[in-house]
């Protein structure tokens, strides 16, 4: 019954940016955490950005500082990624994941129950 689906991924050229989205459903509570993690073709998976918790604490990867911001609408269910000067390197496969539990550490991906089923970003000339 809980599921999370993002959508909004796409082309772009370098110095773009996009918003991607990730809709959850089935949740009773309003809080939970919510992580986006990405994978580049060939390489592992890697965490982006995260909150630990609905109002709680943010974190970004070091690779996204200052170009990345993630943000929720708990009325939608909804968390977003804002995608800024993108970069070739951004490329790669995005999933969002939600957990109904407080993740201290919310870039780990373990710590989460719920994944969507990743969409595609590509950052190119």
């Amino acid at each position: 019954q809980s599921k999370v689906v993002e959508s909004g991924g796409g082309l772009v050229q370098p110095g773009g940016s996009l918003r991607l989205s990730c809709t959850a459903s089935g949740f009773t509570m309003d809080y939970y955490a919510v992580g986006w993690f990405r994978r580049a073709p060939g390489k592992e998976r890697e965490g982006v950005s995260c909150e630990s918790s609905s109002g709680g604490s943010t974190v970004l990867a070091d690779s996204v500082k200052g170009r990345f911001t993630i943000s929720r609408d708990n009325a939608k269910k909804t968390v977003y990624l804002q995608m800024n000067s993108l970069k070739a390197e951004d490329t790669g496969t995005y999933y969002c994941a939600a957990s109904p539990l407080v993740l201290t550490m919310c870039l780990a991906p373990e710590g989460y129950d719920y994944w969507g089923q990743g969409i595609q970003v590509t950052v190119s000339s």
